[in-house]
């Protein structure tokens, strides 16, 4: 049987492919490859898949916002779990264009909802840190309100967990989100700060720091995301009545994922400036909207549930990183 990974050309998804792969599952994973950072990444990623895994991955290029495509490209395929990892990403650009979230965080997900229901299916989804908005009580817990987004991008991200809960509890279906933190490493984001510092700095150009580095970010390798990823598709909430964190009664429950460590900024690019073996040159900005001061996770309800235990501070992690950027970009 196959696993089904939505978003399985971005950072997260190829990362749990490549898992799921190399324990020898099969994996079908579908994406959009739209243009929100380098397309050529996304297409690296699907060809670093194929070649090593060869037949038992399995790509279409289609959008799950777009119903019909979507029940097409599934077809009669044998899917024993999803892995709902796609999304439009990204705080500062829900800003810019709000209606590619609309689109792809609401009517998206409402479609692997039912794509769930239909074939009763378990799902694991991604949520996000960000709908803890500004909220000042850390470590941010899963028990903490979260009613008072402060970025659209947040906003649908919240709306994805009720409408989850709304579908656990009518049809009982078995299901699991992630509030993932800054995750990071070999075959990250473009539009996210750890490549974008690497590449400033590789190439003698100022790195934006915003509110002065006065900032602090739960910085949460891939290899640790993933292998709690694979945790929560292993082991799925039973439908017996009782409490589940994120406050369920359904089978649904919401788990932090992130590296329990809250690392000031200035520190991070102290680590990338080591790796690079280059001092940055540093270009301050005001806060942005949509932006927090802080995040860190509070991870004990996934710990004490799946086993879910990172072990990769930022200074092993950044050089990890760095050197496969090195690789990547040729340089």
């Amino acid at each position: 049987m196959t696993i089904l990974i939505t978003g399985a050309a971005g950072f997260i998804g190829h990362g749990l492919a490549e898992r799921l792969l190399a324990r020898g599952d099969s994996v079908l994973g579908i994406d959009n490859m739209n243009d929100y950072y380098d397309p050529a990444l996304k297409q690296a990623r699907i060809n670093d898949l194929s070649e090593r895994f060869g037949d038992r991955f399995s790509f279409s290029r289609i959008d799950f916002a777009e119903h019909q495509a979507l029940d097409a490209s599934l077809g009669q395929v044998d899917i024993r779990g999803i892995a709902h990892l796609g999304a439009q990403a990204g705080v500062r650009y829900s800003i810019e264009n709000p209606r590619a979230y609309a689109q792809s965080n609401l009517v998206g997900h409402l479609n692997m909802l039912e794509v769930a229901r239909d074939r009763r299916l378990p799902m694991v989804y991604a949520s996000s840190s960000s709908v803890y908005g500004g909220n000042d009580t850390l470590p941010f817990r899963v028990s903490d309100r979260v009613d008072h987004p402060i970025s659209l991008y947040a906003a649908t991200k919240r709306a994805d967990e009720l409408m989850s809960e709304t579908y656990a509890h009518l049809y009982r279906i078995p299901l699991t989100g992630l509030r993932f933190f800054t995750v990071y490493g070999p075959w990250g984001r473009p539009d996210m700060a750890v490549w974008m510092f690497t590449r400033d700095i590789l190439e003698g150009r100022p790195i934006p720091v915003f509110n002065r580095g006065e900032m602090k970010r739960d910085f949460t390798y891939i290899d640790d995301i993933i292998s709690g990823v694979v945790a929560a598709i292993d082991s799925q909430p039973l439908d017996d009545g009782k409490l589940k964190p994120g406050g369920s009664k359904a089978p649904h429950r919401l788990y932090n994922i992130g590296n329990n460590r809250s690392e000031q900024l200035m520190d991070l690019i102290a680590v990338i400036e080591t790796a690079c073996g280059k001092k940055a040159e540093l270009a301050f900005h005001p806060m942005q909207p949509g932006d927090v001061y802080e995040t860190h996770a509070d991870i004990d309800d996934i710990a004490r549930d799946l086993g879910y235990a990172p072990t990769t501070p930022i200074s092993v992690g950044i050089p990890r990183f760095v050197a496969w950027y090195r690789q990547y970009r040729d340089l």
